[in-house]
């Protein structure tokens, strides 16, 4: 089975849909992007420099100075295991899977969001994302701060990926950067829209960000790159409008699934998360209508990002209705915790 959403060239091949009449809901990136203005030519024609420009926007964006341009938060994914002697590790599941992935040589525990206090005294590193990937579930930011505190007083690590974070800052520990033994990921692929791009910053202590710098070595982000992040990071009209229509569009989202038959669903403003005993069926009922979601298998479930064109909800009311119709339930009795 596919490992993450996207990747339309292997659904394309088991279901045979041109690329063009895909419908793709399966990666939680905005389908409303950040508008990309032209870029210089310069851009494209000199190596990439220290971008004081874009460290400026990242500054004023993110409340912190404590900050590390890098090639998308899985460039930091990949390479934070590596800073770490042989470490006792976390890991709250579910999560995105390259977390679980990258930490494999440390033999990491998987926990529950409720394991955590009880395991935090066995902990060198704890890693969670939040908002979550992909069942949307916060933790607050007292939760968190708490958290760091008891894994700093042994020298540990709090390590937060925060790439559904933009739409509703208010957990972020953005603007705690900097402190010892905390780590926050954060991207401008999926609240931005620019996944393409592939630009992300680790905030951290500057121990974090020179040992990361040295292993990922000059260069990490291209000159057109750094432009279009200066851009969208300082243009705060866009990021309001676009926090208002994310929500108005999760909120539709939300009431066409219960209206197919779901219970209320849990994610963040760029998805939702359905629990569903026949996730694996949905997935293939939809891609069969040229729809692709992402479906997990523990807990059986769906993850649904938001429709970028009123054609696009049509075909999602039209698909979800015909499985109803086929007599597949669309949620669970009670949704897991």
């Amino acid at each position: 089975m596919l490992e993450h959403g996207g990747r339309l060239d292997e659904a394309i091949l088991r279901y045979g849909h041109p690329r063009a009449a895909w419908l793709d809901l399966s990666t939680g990136i905005n389908p409303q992007a950040y508008p990309v203005p032209p870029v210089p030519t310069e851009r494209w024609q000199r190596l990439p420099e220290d971008d004081t420009a874009l460290l400026d926007a990242a500054w004023r964006y993110y409340g912190s100075t404590a900050l590390l341009p890098v090639a998308g938060s899985q460039a930091a994914i990949q390479t934070l295991p590596a800073l770490f002697a042989t470490a006792r590790v976390g890991l709250v599941m579910p999560t995105y899977a390259e977390h679980a992935r990258a930490w494999q040589p440390h033999r990491p525990r998987h926990l529950s969001r409720d394991d955590v206090d009880t395991a935090l005294d066995s902990l060198d590193v704890l890693v969670l994302v939040n908002p979550n990937n992909p069942t949307g579930a916060r933790v607050g930011a007292d939760t968190l701060r708490r958290w760091h505190r008891r894994l700093t007083q042994r020298g540990g690590t709090l390590i937060v990926d925060e790439a559904f974070a933009d739409a509703d800052a208010a957990d972020s520990l953005a603007a705690d950067a900097g402190r010892a033994g905390l780590v926050v990921l954060r991207s401008l692929g999926k609240f931005f829209g620019l996944a393409g791009a592939r630009v992300g910053f680790v905030l951290a202590p500057e121990t974090v960000r020179e040992a990361l710098a040295e292993r990922l070595g000059p260069w990490t982000l291209s000159g057109p790159a750094q432009y279009v992040a200066t851009q969208a990071l300082a243009d705060t009209a866009w990021q309001a409008g676009m926090r208002t229509h994310l929500a108005q569009a999760s909120t539709r989202l939300d009431a066409l699934l219960v209206a197919h038959g779901a219970a209320p669903t849990r994610g963040c403003a760029l998805f939702r998360w359905l629990p569903t005993p026949a996730a694996r069926q949905w997935q293939d009922h939809l891609a069969r209508h040229a729809i692709w979601v992402r479906a997990f298998d523990s807990p059986a479930s769906l993850r649904i990002g938001l429709p970028g064109t009123e054609a696009g909800w049509q075909r999602l009311d039209d698909a979800l209705r015909a499985g109803t119709r086929a007599g597949w339930r669309l949620t669970m009795e009670t949704i897991p915790e």
